[in-house]
């Protein structure tokens, strides 16, 4: 290789190593930008079902989403993913219950009009963008009850609470984690953040470490007729960067919760609704730091309702 030969093909593998190290920083600019805007917004989704987007710049930049759902709307109805079938355990490690799915795989899969995260699972793992557990399709289990169509395939654990979808959609928080008999549908989450329509502080051990996070929440109004998901983006500065659980409590306060509940925060905060092109994210996940990027969740809470 001649001298001018060396220098030229210096000159292609600096370019190539430029584009490699470009190539990221330019998809990680076009998610930041594809991030729903910072600008409040409020709209119908479906009979029954409203959304409200709040960008809050105090006591930091958080964008909060809202959805408010009135169970006694006709056509509405709850539904949790079922855990493994038969088929499935025969290529599937002991004792795991479920398979793990995005937000927008659980919507489209099962026709729904919306969803979002709920359970706290495991394993897990989150090291880097390409090393990660679990991916879409690998089995996991659910901490706390979920009960899906009647049938309980994660059973109630100490130290985790339970909301509980019964006939004819009453619906019930229960503290200590049990669903009462005739439960068609259940998920649970770790602490009561409303309780008697009033703010709980966070448990001693979380008290310590209560920083602003992502977080997903489910509460209901003193009736039972109403329900909200509460969802927080957060891990993104300037953008959304999460709020505390004793801001969360007295969020859902002033919101007029007699009952709510934290489910699993994170990374794994998603919430999603049907659209004529499938389904859509409507907050910002944030998936092994990644904007936009979808976390594969145990459990995932979703809604039928009448399409518009």
């Amino acid at each position: 290789m001649t001298q001018r030969d060396r220098y030229n093909f210096g000159k292609i593998l600096s370019v190539f190593i430029l584009l490699l190290l470009t190539i990221p920083i330019l998809i990680y600019g076009v998610r930041q930008n594809s991030r729903p805007p910072r600008i409040d917004e409020t709209r119908s989704l479906f009979p029954g079902i409203a959304y409200e987007r709040q960008a809050l710049s105090s006591p930091r930049p958080i964008m909060v989403h809202k959805i408010s759902i009135d169970l006694t709307t006709p056509g509405i109805r709850p539904f949790v993913n079922p855990g493994i079938t038969s088929n499935d355990a025969k290529n599937s490690p002991r004792n795991r219950e479920t398979i793990a799915r995005t937000v927008t795989e659980f919507v489209d899969e099962f026709d729904l009009q919306l969803g979002i995260n709920a359970n706290f699972f495991h394993p897990f793992r989150e090291e880097t963008p390409w090393d990660f557990y679990p991916h879409a399709g690998d089995v996991v289990n659910a901490l706390g009850q979920v009960t899906s169509n009647g049938k309980t395939y994660s059973a109630a654990e100490e130290g985790w609470s339970a909301i509980c979808f019964l006939a004819k959609n009453r619906v019930v928080i229960d503290e200590k984690g049990i669903c009462p008999a005739g439960t068609e549908q259940a998920v649970a989450g770790n602490d009561l953040l409303v309780k008697k329509g009033q703010p709980l502080a966070p448990p001693d051990y979380e008290a310590v470490k209560d920083k602003p996070y992502p977080r997903t929440v489910i509460a209901i109004d003193k009736t039972g007729k109403k329900l909200w998901l509460v969802l927080i983006d957060g891990k993104q500065f300037q953008y959304s960067e999460g709020m505390t659980l004793n801001e969360t409590s007295t969020y859902l306060q002033k919101l007029g919760a007699e009952t709510a509940l934290n489910l699993d925060g994170g990374g794994s905060v998603t919430i999603a609704i049907q659209t004529p092109k499938g389904a859509k994210v409507l907050n910002s996940p944030i998936q092994t730091r990644i904007p936009l990027r979808e976390r594969p969740v145990a459990v995932q809470l979703g809604f039928f309702a009448q399409k518009t």
